[in-house]
């Protein structure tokens, strides 16, 4: 599934086209995606104008000038692509083809720039894992998909001391508390598993001792807040990892998986200066583990 830094690449990849731009005609082609669309889906959405693109989490939200909110997830394929013009060849160097099979265009978003300029863009999702909803005009941070996420590990708020406030007293596997979107909101196990490399944590260890005993910060706290922050930023400023199906908006690669240092290397050596271990795979919770036993502690 794409992961916070995929979903960013989107949004960003996207917001040139698509905020500012009224919708001039919507089409639903089918009635439902893992969810059913909403009730008037097309009708409701036909004429606005999209005021901005956001994220939360690994969800993207359009916001409309009448005060709805679109709130769209990728699922484990979805995908979205801007089309102008009569080209519609989705742009982009493949390594694993992306669908370009009409039949997996589920929503069409017909749009009409500032300028006057017509343009597309599509969602296509092959097995129709991701979905779309609507929240209310002032009820987006109440909506169930929003309300209970965690912090946003991409800024300052992501610190030693809320890691220290967020685990203590979990005697849950660090990864799985990382996981926890009602800690941290958009995590996912490539970044988990590059961030716990970087900060020489196990992913086996308690997260609880990530605090002291008096509830403070430890130094792993504090290498771990830091690992998080820079793991994201470096995966957004690479557009993301193209594992399996994930591709950007542009229809280009993401590219970050070239650096990974522990996922999906299973038996090559580490690449942490100076160690002499071998990457290991273990599962947790149904999920493939990346670590160095030798310098993961």
């Amino acid at each position: 599934m794409p992961e916070l830094p995929e979903v960013e690449t989107v949004r960003r990849g996207l917001a040139g086209t698509m905020e500012g731009a009224r919708l001039v005609a919507v089409e639903q082609r089918r009635p439902d995606l893992r969810f059913p669309f909403p009730d008037d889906f097309a009708a409701r959405l036909t004429g606005r104008r999209i005021e901005a693109l956001s994220r939360r989490a690994k969800y993207l939200v359009a916001h409309l000038d009448d005060g709805l909110a679109l709130i769209s997830h990728l699922g484990m394929s979805g995908s979205w692509r801007i089309e102008r013009g009569p080209d519609t060849a989705t742009p982009g160097v493949f390594h694993h083809e992306r669908s370009k099979l009409a039949a997996h265009d589920h929503a069409v978003f017909h749009l009409e720039s500032p300028a006057g300029e017509p343009s597309r863009a599509i969602f296509n999702d092959p097995r129709r894992f991701g979905f779309m909803l609507f929240a209310e005009p002032g009820a987006l941070a109440e909506h169930p998909a929003l309300s209970g996420l965690g912090v946003e590990p991409t800024g300052n708020e992501l610190s030693g001391a809320l890691l220290a406030t967020l685990f203590r007293d979990r005697r849950t596997p660090l990864k799985a508390a990382l996981l926890d979107q009602r800690l941290i909101a958009g995590l996912g196990n490539i970044y988990v598993c590059e961030a716990l490399w970087r900060a020489g944590l196990s992913p086996r260890r308690a997260a609880g001792t990530l605090a002291t005993a008096t509830g403070r910060p430890t130094k792993s706290a504090e290498a771990l807040a830091i690992a998080i922050r820079e793991v994201i930023a470096d995966a957004i400023a690479a557009g993301g990892s193209s594992l399996r199906d994930y591709v950007q908006a542009d229809g280009s690669l993401g590219y970050f998986q070239h650096t990974f240092a522990v996922y999906d290397r299973e038996g090559e050596a580490c690449r942490k200066p100076g160690c002499t271990g071998v990457v290991h795979r273990m599962v947790q919770s149904g999920r493939s583990t990346f670590y160095c036993p030798a310098c993961q502690r």
